[in-house]
């Protein structure tokens, strides 16, 4: 038996080769794991990820064949992206294959038997069931019903499955660097809210008709109120859901506008205000005031990466805006 474990509070790695501390550990997370008795020599399993609430980012290989099945209460959608072998998977009684380049994506409202080839390994992103629907209604506008429920196929080989697998991609590399932008909780939530708008604005789903339909227009009065609401939180961690229930329009048009009115989206006009904000903080420190106390008061905690987006935003470093602020205090 070989095992090894590291745990922090975001950043997840374990190895077995033992089928049984295998089932164990994926039984924790709301899964079935079945290792055919000719297969269990052949257990390796290697997972590395990143748990953070209402996502996950993980790299997983089972190294033998297996099966794996969800339990009746799990609620998450699973995203997998064969980076070798194979999967196959029966959904709602249909049965396909995945190999790289393509991706299932599987509901939690439907019935489901992954069966992992021998020596495969895949890209999973795990999201909450609670969270994409309450993203799904944000962007509608309006309570759900019916259950959420996406076609099962993905294509990553072109279009915006390509991109999406070059982001999962992008931010496993990512978070298996030390100081990772992404173990920011402001930049984590805007990863995970990022993958499910792609999922819900561009995979086909129950309700992808009925964001098709939405026509509402919306005044220049409701983009004000987005704003406003925006502003009066820059120090609290907010995400597209609040900013829409602030303003009272559905999500989807409140993204779309907010571009044709203001050039940007929400998420990044909400950004630039807080860089703005620890400028203007910078430009009135007191001087048992920091860089770090001040970028932090507005949701920054990686200094490097702060500095060279400030640099880029405002053409000189923090610590020069501070340094004028010193001089009229001499």
């Amino acid at each position: 038996m070989e095992r090894r474990a590291a745990l922090s509070s975001q950043r997840q790695v374990f190895a077995t080769r033992d089928p049984e501390e295998a089932r164990a550990f994926v039984a924790l997370r709301g899964y079935v794991l079945d290792v055919p008795a000719r297969e269990a020599s052949g257990v390796d399993m290697q997972l590395d990820g990143v748990y953070s609430p209402g996502f996950c980012l993980l790299h997983l290989g089972y190294g033998a064949a297996a099966e794996v099945r969800t339990t009746r209460d799990f609620d998450d959608y699973r995203l997998v992206a064969p980076s070798r072998g194979c999967l196959g998977a029966v959904l709602a009684g249909d049965e396909v294959a995945y190999q790289p380049g393509s991706a299932m994506l599987v509901s939690p409202t439907l019935d489901n038997v992954v069966r992992v080839a021998r020596d495969t390994a895949a890209l999973n992103i795990i999201l909450s069931g609670v969270e994409l629907r309450r993203q799904l209604g944000a962007l509608l506008g309006e309570p759900l019903k019916p259950p959420l429920e996406f076609a099962a196929r993905l294509g990553l080989r072109e279009g915006w499955g390509r991109s999406l697998a070059r982001f999962g991609r992008l931010a496993m590399a990512e978070l298996r660097r030390t100081q990772s932008i992404l173990a920011e909780p402001i930049i984590a939530r805007s990863f995970r809210e990022f993958v499910m708008a792609a999922l819900l604005l561009h995979q086909p789903h129950s309700y992808t008709e009925a964001l098709r339909r939405l026509e509402r227009p919306i005044m220049p009065r409701d983009v004000k109120r987005a704003i406003d609401y925006i502003e009066a939180n820059l120090d609290t961690i907010i995400g597209l859901p609040e900013i829409v229930a602030a303003c009272g329009v559905p999500g989807r048009t409140l993204i779309k506008h907010f571009q044709d009115f203001k050039g940007t989206s929400p998420m990044r006009y909400m950004r630039a205000a807080r860089y703005q904000k620890v400028r203007e903080g910078l430009s009135r420190a007191e001087p048992e005031e920091s860089i770090g106390d001040i970028a932090a008061r507005w949701g920054f905690s990686h200094m490097g990466r702060f500095s060279v987006e400030y640099r880029r935003r405002f053409g000189e470093n923090p610590s020069e805006t501070l340094r004028k602020r010193r001089s009229t205090l001499i």
